[in-house]
């Protein structure tokens, strides 16, 4: 079965031409598609043709399995449900700006970074295109008349592990006769996979990068991210001032400060001086502990410290606002424990 949704005007424009339809047919389905329709609700489309999209495609990949609000800021977090069983995460987050949209690229993931929930099954498979896209549909059907304003690659998997989907995502997303949200409003994450930031740079998807760093040298990096031993600071911090000049965009920082390894002073100094003269700004996380993985959070205090060192050493940066703690909202959790209940 076709996902029709992840396919570019032109591919969708041929496919329909194999079907022996005219290509404004093309126009009219790539247009109700990306108003979240299913195949059932395309009014201007004959029921002759409905039926037959309906057998040998797929308009709507995604589904909403389950909601939690947030009691204190509002905030949903989605179980999306998939075509072949598996589920995925996603954070709908509400600002004075609009409405962000935190998505998942991977069912699971493979990184293996320490504080993360979302790798401790491993990857089970890329997201297509369509299905990133299903994410973004579930959210503004859901919201009744409100819509996702901005958008964060930052759930379940490593968006550049997944490259040619996430850039077919990123086209589709931005493209003027679909959703159109600027890529402006798009921020993608990445633990740090050099070749793949280089080759994104040269896209020209004017996205912001947001590296996961989360220490100030390898020493300590290598204890929490896996992808240090592969990838040396100094050449993820070069990928990232190659990214900015070519696109423009400033780098964001992750940093998740973790009790006893990488948020003492020293730390913050060091950080500091590695970062100094690049347009960056350190986007400082307080630690969901991660018991499979005995990391333990930090202080109110100790992040206050941390950030003022930063800020008196003329670095950017804040204290990253927490939403939806009291629904599970760091990724992975909500998708581990699902996984766990039917397994019981």
């Amino acid at each position: 079965m076709q996902e029709l949704m992840g396919l570019y005007p032109d591919e969708l424009k041929a496919w329909m031409a194999e079907k022996g339809e005219k290509a404004f047919r093309a126009d009219q389905v790539f247009a109700w598609l990306h108003k979240g329709a299913a195949f059932d609700e395309m009014s201007n489309l004959s029921q002759a043709l409905r039926e037959k999209l309906k057998s040998e495609a797929v308009d709507q990949p995604v589904s909403i399995l389950s909601t939690r609000v947030s009691q204190l800021d509002g905030t949903r977090k989605y179980l999306f449900s998939l075509r072949d069983g598996n589920c995925i995460e996603g954070v709908l987050m509400r600002y004075e700006y609009g409405c962000t949209l935190c998505i998942s690229t991977q069912v699971g993931c493979k990184m293996g970074c320490r504080f993360c929930a979302s790798t401790l099954d491993g990857c089970v498979r890329n997201l297509t295109a369509a299905e990133m896209l299903g994410q973004v549909q579930c959210a503004n059907r859901d919201m009744n008349g409100e819509r996702v304003h901005n958008i964060v690659l930052m759930g379940s998997g490593e968006p550049l592990d997944n490259y040619d989907e996430v850039v077919r995502f990123l086209r589709l997303v931005s493209h003027e006769k679909g959703l159109n949200i600027g890529l402006r409003h798009i921020s993608l994450s990445t633990c740090g996979l050099v070749d793949k930031m280089k080759q994104l740079a040269l896209e020209g998807l004017p996205v912001t990068l947001s590296l996961s760093l989360h220490a100030p040298n390898d020493q300590i990096r290598k204890q929490l991210m896996p992808i240090a031993n592969r990838y040396s600071m100094p050449e993820v911090l070069d990928a990232c001032r190659f990214y900015l000049q070519k696109t423009g965009r400033r780098i964001v920082f992750e940093y998740a400060l973790v009790d006893g390894l990488n948020a003492d002073e020293a730390c913050a100094r060091e950080l500091a001086s590695r970062l100094r003269g690049m347009q960056c700004h350190v986007n400082l996380i307080p630690l969901n502990s991660v018991p499979e993985r005995n990391l333990k959070g930090v202080t109110e205090k100790q992040v206050q410290t941390f950030l003022k060192v930063l800020k008196d050493l003329h670095i950017s940066a804040t204290r990253r606002r927490e939403m939806g703690d009291d629904i599970e909202g760091a990724c992975g959790q909500l998708r581990k424990k699902h996984l766990t209940e039917v397994k019981a």
